[in-house]
């Protein structure tokens, strides 16, 4: 079981490690919210649902109305709780249809990493972007090292870089995201006002 600081709280952090159900969660709402909140958010899906790990085929089979009650909170679980409880809930019966409701249906029989970066791509929620942080994750911090998953991640791939949450190994790093994700921002900025 790897051990994660992605949420820089130990108990979220220990969910994450063990369950991938969690880990995959917690990178659906990594999106207009803080990462480690993101990240943090399937610790407390947990406890509210009253589980020890989440399983995809109840969080399908939920009554929809009470799990957007259960994202709103106190504390919510995400900054927009009811569209990202349907996310969550279209996610889950996905991987109930196809992988058996096991996360890791994702990864377990894939050939390569183009392989494992398209079925990622195919979840909801997740775009060209996500995917690619979520295959560099899984591969830098989860053991899942499908023949070519560096290059299929990309950039988030290389080795030693701090551009993304699969680069968090603790509050160091953390600092080290965020300051690469700071200067994209300020590039991005800078070439749409030159342009």
């Amino acid at each position: 079981m790897p051990t994660l600081t992605i949420a820089q709280d130990p108990a979220a952090d220990e969910l994450l490690g063990r369950d991938p159900l969690a880990l995959l969660i917690g990178m659906l709402l990594d999106q207009q919210f803080p990462m480690e909140r993101a990240f943090g958010s399937p610790r407390l899906l947990a406890d509210r649902l009253g589980v020890d790990t989440l399983s995809a085929a109840e969080l399908a089979d939920a009554d929809p109305e009470q799990l957007v009650t259960v994202f709103k909170g106190p504390p919510a679980l995400h900054r927009y709780p009811g569209s990202m409880a349907a996310r969550t809930q279209e996610l889950c019966r996905m991987l109930v249809e196809r992988y058996g409701g096991r996360p890791e249906g994702l990864w377990s029989d894939t050939p390569d990493g183009v392989t494992l970066l398209r079925r990622l791509g195919e979840l909801p929620g997740f775009g060209a972007q996500k995917s690619k942080i979520f295959l560099a994750l899984l591969g830098k911090q989860y053991g899942v090292t499908p023949a070519g998953w560096r290059e299929a991640a990309g950039d988030y791939g290389t080795e030693g870089s701090h551009r993304s949450v699969a680069d968090l190994t603790g509050p160091e790093s953390l600092a080290e995201v965020r300051r690469f994700k700071q200067a994209q921002k300020q590039a991005a900025k800078g070439s749409a006002a030159a342009g």
